[in-house]
């Protein structure tokens, strides 16, 4: 089955990394995605939520805003899509993505219509 990790975190830890330690969390991240090679299917991190944007349609209408629909204190920062046996195998992988540390990691069997 897949699931959709999905992780949460203060985008401003990464704001705030000085050169060394930005490449040390990225080798973090690299490790994570070596270890679980077979069973990862897709991820990205995604750019700060100055950058997105939240549509809603209302009457018809597009109403579209600047931001994430929510104010929080962690925000999602990026996902990886896995194949795993069971959510209790999804949950262990998830665990082990370095940013699970400082924030948390959302895990969503992916719904199959047929």
């Amino acid at each position: 089955m897949q699931y959709l990790l999905l992780i949460y975190e203060d985008e401003k830890r990464w704001a705030n990394f000085n050169s060394p330690e930005l490449q040390r969390e990225i080798q973090s991240y690299r490790a994570f995605g070596q270890e679980f090679t077979g069973a990862i299917k897709g991820g990205n991190a995604l750019q700060p939520t100055r950058t997105a944007k939240t549509v809603r349609v209302r009457d018809d209408k597009p109403l579209v805003t600047d931001g994430p629909f929510a104010e929080t204190k962690e925000q999602l920062g990026g996902y990886y899509l896995i194949d795993a046996d069971s959510p209790d195998q999804a949950a262990a992988i998830a665990a082990k993505i370095p940013s699970a540390r400082f924030g948390s990691v959302e895990v969503r069997p992916i719904q199959k219509y047929s």
